[in-house]
């Protein structure tokens, strides 16, 4: 059986550092780690220091933020401690077209 997907979008204040459609992300929860998935219930949350894993692949480093899941959009406002684009794994390419901002 197939997972589904939903519609990930992650901004800092000066781009969008992701855009694309996931399976699964996890955040770095003020109250602990949390999964979100395709028909997860609406849910709004505040983000500590740690990385946002999308798909088991791709991380972004998080200094703060906030994310609101509603209607399978997701939805990250955020502010990063490093750069603003996530490290890739080597030889990953570009997903998305918010990677060539």
């Amino acid at each position: 059986m197939a997972v589904a997907n939903f519609s990930l979008k992650i901004l800092n204040p000066k781009q969008v550092v992701f855009q694309g459609e996931v399976k699964t992300v996890f955040f770095p929860g003020d109250k602990g780690e949390f999964e979100l998935m395709a028909y997860h219930a609406p849910i709004v949350s505040l983000l500590k220091a740690g990385e946002i894993v999308i798909d088991w692949e791709r991380r972004i480093p998080v200094k703060k933020g906030m994310v609101r899941f509603l209607g399978e959009e997701c939805v990250v406002l955020l502010e990063q401690e490093g750069g603003a684009k996530g490290r890739r794994k080597k030889g990953e390419a570009a997903r998305g077209d918010a990677d060539q901002v």
